[in-house]
Order: structure tokens, then sequence, then C-alpha cells
């Protein structure tokens, strides 16, 4: 499996697990939510989507907006995000919410199919650090999609308390097929983020999908 979540789009990665046979991580036990987070010094929201829970509220699937962003279509919501979306396309600024949490990775996911905007994520929207150095130093590193496509067709919420969470997302490939593709998420300078281990790659492998049980069914475009 190709391991920069980031800087290669979803269609490499899942094409990638079909051919490799990719397992998933197992899922991470929630943390617990605390009754408010403290609010350092600077993360506030960077767009003043300033509602903050710490705890996942997400009961069916969010109403939303879905525009096409490179091949793949993303929702957006005025209370949600995407709060700033700059003039080349690159979609950030997330609400501080489950809610915020699952519309950022969408984005993410989406903002990864263009490949003007992928290597983008990157420089922008991993959390500064060892991993994202690494990612950064090994950006370009991609593959061959195989000529496969995928939408969004379900999620499931992982973990979330506020200041982490790992949103699980399903995709449907064109050929018919499911995969799973989770992706951790930490809020770091007043937005959701990417976050990757030290070496720069993601904590968890891509799946493939019999069916979205388990998953709430969630698609702009079925």
């Amino acid at each position: 499996m190709i391991g920069l979540l980031v800087v290669i789009g979803v269609i490499v990665l899942v094409s990638s697990m079909l051919g490799g046979g990719g397992t998933a991580a197992p899922e991470p036990t929630p943390e617990p939510s605390s009754s408010q987070p403290a609010m350092p010094a600077g993360d506030a929201s960077v767009c003043g989507l300033d509602t903050v829970e710490t705890s996942d509220t997400i009961t069916a699937a969010p109403v939303a907006e879905w525009v096409i962003v490179g091949t793949m279509a993303a929702p957006e919501d005025d209370a949600v995000g995407a709060g700033e979306v700059d003039g080349d396309g690159f979609r950030s600024c997330y609400a501080r919410t489950s809610t915020g949490a699952l519309f950022a990775a969408a984005n993410i996911w989406a903002m990864g199919t263009d490949s003007r905007l992928g290597p983008l994520i990157t420089e922008r929207l991993v959390v500064p650090g060892p991993g994202q150095d690494a990612a950064l130093a090994r950006q370009g590193a991609g593959g061959n999609s195989g000529g496969l496509s995928a939408q969004i067709a379900g999620f499931k919420i992982l973990s979330y308390d506020g200041t982490n969470a790992t949103v699980d997302i399903a995709f449907r490939l064109n050929n018919g097929s499911l995969a799973s593709v989770p992706q951790a998420l930490r809020w770091s300078d007043g937005d959701w983020k990417v976050l990757l281990n030290d070496d720069g790659a993601s904590s968890f492998e891509p799946s493939a999908l019999q069916s979205l049980g388990g998953y709430i069914p969630w698609a702009g475009i079925g």
C-alpha cells in the first residue's frame, strides 16, 4: 500500500489496496469526553466557526450541499465548513465538532483527487511536526490509479473528543467495489488537520468492504 495519505489521491490509495490486499487497523477506543476543552491561545477557529463539541453527536447522515472537487463530490455547509475556499479551490476551516471533523476528512480526500490541490494538503492541512516533515520530504511519490475513481458512500466516527478524531470513510469505486479508509485528525492552529506518524505515513491501512454494514450511508453522487 502507498503510505502517504495526503500526497496522493484516494484513487491511488484504494487501487493499491485492492491490488495488494491491505488490512484495516483495529478500531481505536474512543477517548473519554470532558465537559468542555480548555481553548489554548490561538486555538479558536481560523474562520469564526466557533461551535465546540467534545463528544460525537452524529446520529444520522448530516445534511450537506455537495460540490465536485477534483473528481469527487465533497460536502459543505455554512455552519460546518469549508469556511474558507481559496482562489485555487483549496478548502479549509471546519467546525470543532464531530460533523466538522467528518466534513474535513471528506474534503481532504476530495482535494487529493485534484493534482493541483493534493500537494497543498501536506503543506497546509497536516499537523506540524516530524510527520509533516517526512511527508514533505517524500512529496511527489505516487503511483498509477489504474483508471479507478471513487465517491464517498458512507462513514463512521471511530473516535472523537474535541481534540482528536478518527473518521472512517467508505468509498464506492467505479468498478462497483467498496473500500474503507480511516483517517486520524487533530485540532491544530484553529482547524482540523491530518495526523501522521513520524515517518510521514498514516496510522491506518485501507481495507476492502463487502457492504456498508456498520456505516452511515452518505453520498453526494449515487
